[in-house]
């Protein structure tokens, strides 16, 4: 019996998508912005005195009442000369403090235009278009600021990440590496160049780096997660499974990783452990135990373990979804129908049809019974419904194709496996019509 895990790298990599911690990672644009308001001698354009004597005054009141501050800033604008770029940064720092980023903006672009080497202003302008989701224009203004000669690690970071989201996955990487050599336990530039390993298939880089978010962040759930899948992705099924026990033993486990240590189990056959597993999942998450029990049964049900597969179903307590409600149904007459337990399974399944009239694949297991039966009447019109039905269309016709063929209605048959063909091409069933063309053919013969 197997039944391959469900949750692999290509279905994780969105939770990944952004740093886990916020929208704009780690980074508090608020606070570089504040942080900047002193100036560097001899490195920045300077003000005016009358420019300095309030920069003063008001420098202290940028963070704590910065639309006051602005408005003592703003006195000092005249409409005969321009102020300084210095004064201009400064008042775009405050604008942006009172929350008006396109003044802000406005502000940093005319300071940096003026005086191209003002790496604080580069930067700001960075955080401002990064702190908007604007990556595309931060990308420029943070490489400015690394060209002037900025080694700031969060610099680097924010630049990894802006590269990132554009997709220059190359350039992001060499930036998230430059960020950790500044501040290697920074987590939200390691998840970055996480996410970097695994868009690019990198597994064991990116086993060592979640292996060290675990160790300083051991109760996120979600990295156990992305540790067990790097495994899976390595096809180490063993070392996932021992990973995820140990996550449940630790009391870290959520719905997803019991899930995902249920599909484990399944896939090596150890089916009371899989069963405990997706019931715990139950608990936790009803909308998502509840199908991963159904789909163990259906894998049980297939495997001939018949027993099992309805101690499954008995597990279910919690109410189902309409959807799960038919799940169920079709399990329940498919254990039935392997017992062959024919009006039995039927009664099932017409209970599915009430909900789902139109259900091909209960469509399809109620013309089976017929068929097991040899009540070809009854069969043919179950499958003719079926192969009506979206999704049940092919094999419904295969089916009516084998009756037909059972009762030498060669044409009929060959008619229903041409359709068939119209709908999905494979050498065994050009085959199969091949034979029974060759069957018409001499049966016409006889006739003549």
């Amino acid at each position: 019996m197997k039944t391959a895990p469900v949750i692999l790298l290509a279905a994780f990599a969105t939770a990944l998508a952004s740093p886990v911690s916020a929208a704009t990672g780690g980074v508090d644009p608020k606070q570089i912005i504040n942080e900047s308001n002193s100036f560097l001698k001899e490195r920045e354009p300077e003000m005016t005195e009358e420019e300095y004597a309030l920069y003063e005054k008001v420098m202290t009141m940028l963070s704590s009442n910065p639309e006051f501050a602005l408005k003592l800033l703003e006195s000092m604008m005249s409409d005969k000369e321009p102020p300084s770029p210095a004064f201009e940064f400064i008042l775009g720092n405050a604008y942006y403090a009172a929350g008006h980023p396109e003044q802000s903006e406005s502000r940093y672009r005319s300071a940096v235009k003026r005086y191209p080497s003002f790496l604080r202003a580069w930067v700001n302008l960075g955080v401002l278009y990064y702190s908007s989701d604007r990556y595309r224009d931060a990308i420029p203004c943070f490489s400015k600021a690394v060209v002037l000669g900025d080694r700031d690690s969060t610099t680097f970071g924010m630049l990894g990440y802006c590269l990132e989201k554009e997709g220059n996955v190359v350039s992001s990487e060499m930036a998230y590496m430059q960020a950790l050599s500044g501040a290697p336990d920074d987590p939200t530039w390691k998840e970055g160049l996480l996410r970097i390993c695994i868009a690019g298939k990198q597994y064991p880089r990116a086993e060592s780096l979640v292996k060290d978010i675990i160790m300083d962040r051991p109760t996120e759930t979600q990295f156990w997660l992305i540790y067990a899948n790097i495994l899976l992705s390595e096809g180490r099924k063993l070392d996932a499974t021992v990973l995820l026990e140990t996550a449940r033993g630790t009391g870290v486990a959520n719905a997803e990783e019991l899930g995902l240590l249920g599909d484990l189990y399944a896939d090596q056959g150890l089916t009371r452990e899989a069963a405990e597993a997706y019931r715990r999942v139950l608990a936790l998450s009803p909308e998502l135990g509840a199908p991963k029990l159904l789909h163990f049964a259906e894998v049980l049900i297939s495997d001939g373990r018949t027993g099992d597969a309805q101690a499954v179903l008995d597990s279910i307590k919690s109410e189902l979804t309409p959807a799960g409600q038919i799940e169920f149904l079709q399990a329940r007459a498919d254990i039935l129908a392997a017992q062959r337990r024919w009006p039995d399974a039927r009664r099932e399944l017409e209970r599915l049809l009430q909900l789902a009239p139109l259900n091909g694949k209960a469509l399809l297991s109620v013309g089976r019974t017929y068929a097991a039966e040899e009540d070809v009447p009854r069969a043919t019109l179950a499958f003719e419904a079926a192969s009506r039905a979206e999704g049940t269309a092919y094999v419904a016709d295969l089916e009516l194709a084998n009756i037909e063929l059972k009762n030498r209605n060669f044409v009929k048959s060959a008619e229903y496996l041409e359709k068939a063909l119209g709908i999905q091409k494979t050498d065994a069933v050009e085959d199969y019509l091949a034979r029974v063309k060759t069957l018409s053919a001499k049966e016409d013969q006889q006739q003549q």
